[in-house]
């Protein structure tokens, strides 16, 4: 992969980096020779990064292009918009807080280069801003009123950098140019990078560590080198192809900034933000359903005007859902008038809108699992033993599951299958696990799930190792458009 050092001017570029050439921003941009560079990362060392000057279309063009700009132009945005930079360094507080504690003066500036810092003391705070703002050199500014917090991070051109400096600022360019993408790790035959994001102690995952094993292993063999990462790495998203979310998904949650921050970067990603969005709110699903005439279980949109109909309209008992409810949690089965009115009371401080569903018992609920529109798993998710749910979990850390039973999408029920194709087409063509109910003749969808749970010897015991790869292969189709220039 070429590696570009752009600055406005090269002749005022001090720092003598191997393996990297300096080109001039202009040249960058006008000269046709980079702009049909195959791979390129681009380090954009351009005085300012303002709205359409310079050093803004060198990281818009660099995109356009299909290289890596470091700084990116969502992480440009971020750094220009003071909502963004309070909201992300209150990620930090407590770490600026610390860090900072000994100062006296109601300011102070830091140098950042490549997340380093030539005092130790402030090696941390300058390592995890640089995850939140990836651009080379930056300068963040400090102030304390009651407490620090950060006012303002920008670039910092070379010429400002001290003399005194420049022997650290080279060392740590030179180890950041010597990391990750061209490690002992990546292989010649890898043609594309992708982040795995996956938290192994959360407690209610997507996959279990077999899982993501085979997602790595099924990965390298289609040439994807695939990195597993947690909510620490959201600077380095960048530096990837793609975005395999296995972490539990929630629009107030890392993983949807994640998410967002990686379709911002062009990146191949699953899940998108859009999905997350949708399968994440129940009320918007059941609007959904019932705008496209999609079979569903009797449902109302409660509201504080409405609450007292719900008995009279689904009988008892009946299903109470809080709109982001998953893994069978925020899911009430409520049994008597006084028990609805008391869990919808709670339900409704909390959110102006929630969900009420008739009850239909069933031994099991389907799952389909489906990717790129075609699906891929048909499982069966049996009730907990003496419970309503597959999941009964008890006032402590105890969870009791019921069995799953996973057979070939070919001997699932034709009408099943068709039933979770057309709503999980309602989303997208990104992965889901529509939840079905089978009731005689009739097919009720219950839920389209983003994120659906993949677990080693689960719901891999059908197709084992090509469920993997099946996966993969998705991943690497849409790469392979990407590159192209293709819209997927």
């Amino acid at each position: 992969m070429h590696k570009l050092i752009v600055v406005n001017n090269p002749q005022e570029w001090p720092l003598q980096v191997p393996d990297v050439e300096v080109v001039s921003a202009r040249a960058y941009l006008l000269d046709p020779k980079y702009a049909d560079l195959d791979r390129a990362k681009v380090f954009n060392f351009c005085r300012s990064y303002r709205y359409q000057s310079t050093g803004y279309y060198v990281s818009l063009l660099a995109a356009a292009r299909g290289h890596k700009p470091i700084p990116s132009i969502s992480t440009i945005q971020d750094m220009k918009s003071q909502t963004v930079v309070r909201l992300m360094s209150g990620e930090l507080d407590d770490l600026i807080q610390s860090t900072l504690a000994t100062i006296r003066s109601g300011s102070f500036t830091l140098s950042i280069y490549f997340g380093r810092n030539v005092t130790e003391k402030y090696e941390k705070l300058s390592a995890e801003l640089f995850k939140l703002f990836e651009a080379p050199f930056v300068r963040a500014e400090f102030v304390k009123s009651d407490c620090w917090s950060l006012q303002s991070i920008g670039p910092i051109a070379a010429k400002e950098i001290p003399s005194y400096h420049h022997d650290f600022v080279i060392q740590a360019t030179t180890e950041f140019f010597a990391g990750r993408r061209s490690s002992s790790r990546a292989k010649a035959v890898e043609r594309y990078n992708m982040a795995i994001l996956f938290d192994p102690e959360a407690r209610d995952r997507a996959s279990n560590p077999g899982a993501i094993t085979r997602f790595v292993k099924a990965a390298g063999k289609l040439g994807i080198r695939a990195d597993v990462i947690g909510k620490e790495d959201f600077g380095s998203i960048a530096e990837y192809d793609a975005l395999f979310i296995r972490d539990t998904t929630n629009v107030n949650h890392h993983t949807y900034r994640f998410s967002r921050r990686a379709v911002a970067e062009g990146l191949v990603v699953v899940d998108d933000p859009e999905s997350i969005l949708k399968c994440t709110n129940k009320v918007y699903l059941a609007e959904l359903l019932d705008q496209q005439e999609i079979l569903a279980p009797k449902t109302m949109i409660v509201h504080r005007d409405n609450r007292d109909q719900i008995v009279a309209q689904l009988g008892l008992p009946c299903i109470l859902k809080k709109p982001d409810s998953a893994f069978s949690q925020g899911v009430v089965k409520a049994e008597s008038e006084t028990e609805v009115a008391e869990q919808i009371e709670q339900m409704l401080e909390g959110s102006d809108l929630v969900i009420a569903q008739e009850f239909l018992p069933t031994p099991f609920d389907w799952r389909i699992g489906i990717f790129d529109r075609k699906p891929i798993y048909a499982c069966k998710y049996f009730m907990a033993s003496n419970h309503w749910q597959i999941v009964q979990r008890s006032d402590g850390e105890d969870e009791r599951y019921g069995r799953v039973e996973t057979l070939p999408v070919e001997l699932a029920p034709a009408a099943v299958v068709r039933a979770a194709l057309k709503a999980a087409n309602l989303i997208g063509d990104s992965l889901y696990g529509v939840d079905l109910k089978q009731v005689g003749r009739k097919c009720y969808v219950i839920e389209v799930n983003d994120n659906p749970t993949i677990m080693s010897g689960f719901e891999d015991s059908i197709l084992k190792e090509s469920l993997y790869t099946r996966i993969m292969e998705v991943f690497l189709q849409r790469l392979e458009r990407r590159r192209q220039g293709i819209s997927t």
